[in-house]
C-alpha cells in the first residue's frame, strides 16, 4: 500500500492527500493543546470522539443547506473533506461571556450577551491568534466585504442550529469557533464551513449545573476530558447508549 502524502499537521489533526482529485482526509489525533501549545497532553480517545462529532455537526449542517466541506466519514479517526482555501480568520460566535471576552471586558463568565457577538481572529500561532476587525481583515486582504458578508451570514446559521441542538439535549452552547473556507467552481466562489466543530472548540455547559463539558476540562483540570466528551455524544446519539435499565412496562 502506498504512502499517503501528508500535507499539514496542526496541534489536533493531521491532512493527508485525499484519494480523488480535490479531496483530503483529515486525520483527528488525541493530543490536547491549550493556551497557544503551552499546556500539553495526549488523551486516548480524544481524536475517535471529535472525529465522530464533528461528523454528526456537519452532516446536520449540509442537511439544512449550510454548506461545508465534509464528504464522509472513513474510519473512526478520518474523514473525507473537500479540499478548500482556508480563509486566515477563526470566526468566534458568543452567546454567554467566558474565556478571554470575560478578561478582556471584564463581564462575569455565564453572563447572557443582549445577542450573539461575532468577533474575528487572525491564525497565526506565533502571534497567540490575535482579534482583528473588519477593517483590517479588509485592509490586509484576507477576505472581501462580500466575503464577510457571507461569513457573519454562515457563523450566525451554525449558530442557530448549534444552539437549538444542544438546548434539546440540556446543553448551553456559550461560544465556539469555526473556520471557513473558499471553493471554486469554474469562476464562481462559495465559503464553507470547514475545519471541524467539536467540544476542542465550542464551549459546552450543562444547562442544570453548569458542569463543563468542552476543553475548558483540559484547560482548568477539571477532571476527564473524555468523560466529558462521551457525555456530550451519549446525549446527542452519537455513541450508543449502554448498560442503559429498560422501561418497565406497566398494564
Amino acid at each position: 500500500m502506498a504512502r499517503r502524502k501528508k500535507i499539514y499537521e496542526g496541534k489536533a489533526k493531521i491532512l493527508y492527500e485525499g484519494p480523488e482529485p480535490g479531496t483530503i482526509v483529515q486525520y483527528f489525533k488525541d493530543d490536547a493543546t491549550a493556551f497557544n501549545a503551552e499546556k500539553k497532553d495526549v488523551i486516548d480517545g480524544k481524536g475517535v470522539l471529535n472525529n465522530r462529532l464533528s461528523e454528526f455537526f456537519m452532516t446536520g449542517l449540509n442537511q439544512i443547506g449550510v454548506p461545508t466541506h465534509f464528504i464522509r466519514r472513513l474510519n473512526m479517526r478520518e474523514q473525507l473533506v473537500r479540499n478548500c482555501e482556508i480563509i486566515p480568520l477563526e470566526v468566534i460566535v458568543r452567546n454567554y461571556a467566558a474565556g478571554t471576552i470575560s478578561k478582556r471586558l471584564g463581564i462575569a463568565e455565564g453572563t447572557q450577551l443582549p445577542r450573539p457577538i461575532v468577533e474575528y481572529c487572525y491564525k497565526d500561532d506565533a502571534l497567540g491568534d490575535p482579534l482583528v476587525t473588519e477593517e483590517h481583515i479588509a485592509a490586509f486582504g484576507w477576505a472581501s466585504q462580500q466575503d464577510m458578508d457571507d461569513i457573519l451570514s454562515l457563523a450566525l446559521r451554525v449558530n442557530d442550529f448549534m444552539s437549538g441542538m444542544m438546548l434539546a439535549v440540556g446543553i448551553r452552547l456559550v461560544d465556539f469557533k469555526i473556520e471557513i473556507g473558499r471553493v471554486y467552481d469554474g469562476d464562481f466562489q462559495r465559503l464553507i464551513v470547514a475545519d471541524e466543530i467539536s467540544p476542542d472548540s465550542c464551549r459546552l455547559w450543562d444547562i442544570e449545573t453548569g458542569q463543563k463539558l468542552d476543553k475548558d476540562v483540559f484547560r482548568r483540570d477539571l477532571g476527564s476530558l473524555t468523560d466529558a466528551y462521551s457525555e456530550v455524544a451519549r446525549r446527542l446519539g452519537v455513541l450508543p447508549q449502554s448498560n442503559v435499565a429498560k422501561p418497565t412496562l406497566i398494564n
